[in-house]
């Protein structure tokens, strides 16, 4: 996005011609390479870089693990053991321990895609793209399918999900539609559409923020005031989005888990 319209307008006092970018261009990113089907863009190698970063510190945190462990790896074993006990154990019960990996590759990933947000030079979370949050959303339906597929069967899974037992068979009319657009559909979409509306407008936030410090700030003595006003909040909007970035991270981890431990048993 550029902000040369924006700061025209400060330093001629609002007083521009011109036309400022939709509120898309926040979202608009040309290929830098396009290789036809595939083209990789800015947001593909946020995505990348933030993999890579997850992936190096949990590889060094383990490489060697120390029976009295150095600062990395308590770190990273807070994390894992915190989603052990209180998202798979709480939750799934004691056979959520072999969703560990699962659970844990959802929160620390989508955590490290969400801190691109406020992460500078990049500024720009790729959960903030419709595709991200489709994707693991995508995943989280086929591992709780798949669960409760394997646990149930495919005919008792499906028949348990669609005719949930101990309803008057006349209710099936009504209940049975709204149990599996529920279940099949629902369940996926809000995980997508949750992750990424909160992204989308935590980034918008944040660009207007640093836009608003950028643009007014310098504009002494016109929107001096709203500048000084911008700067001053900032931190505690950067510390309001910290809170969304590791809040959002856990429900969707979370939810998975609820996911799974409902596809495990039959409905009674």
């Amino acid at each position: 996005m550029t902000t040369m319209p924006v700061i025209a307008a400060a330093e001629w006092g609002g007083e521009f011609e011109g036309a400022l970018d939709p509120i898309s261009a926040l979202f608009e990113f040309p290929a830098i390479l396009d290789l036809g089907p595939l083209s990789i863009n800015r947001t593909i190698l946020i995505a990348w870089f933030m993999t890579l970063v997850a992936g190096l510190i949990f590889v060094v945190a383990f490489r060697n693990p120390q029976i009295v462990p150095g600062k990395l790896q308590a770190a990273c074993e807070a994390i894992v053991e915190f989603v052990r006990e209180n998202i798979a154990l709480e939750i799934i019960g004691p056979r959520g321990t072999k969703f560990v990996p699962l659970l844990t590759t959802f929160m620390v990933f989508i955590f490290f895609m969400n801190f691109a947000k406020i992460t500078p030079f990049m500024m720009l979370p790729p959960t903030s793209r419709a595709a991200w949050p489709l994707f693991l959303a995508l995943t989280a339906w086929v591992v709780y399918v798949g669960v409760g597929i394997k646990e149930q069967g495919f005919g008792s899974y499906f028949k348990e999900l669609a005719f949930p037992p101990g309803v008057p068979k006349v209710l099936y009319v009504i209940l049975t539609p709204i149990e599996v657009v529920s279940n099949l559909i629902l369940r996926p979409f809000t995980l997508a559409v949750r992750l990424f509306a909160n992204m989308v407008a935590g980034h918008i936030l944040i660009v207007i923020t640093l836009v608003a410090i950028h643009v007014f700030l310098p504009s002494f003595p016109v929107g001096w005031s709203l500048g000084v006003f911008a700067l001053l909040v900032s931190p505690a909007v950067f510390g309001f989005e910290l809170l969304i970035i590791i809040l959002q991270a856990y429900i969707f981890t979370m939810l998975t888990a609820v996911y799974i431990a409902s596809s495990m048993e039959p409905a009674h």
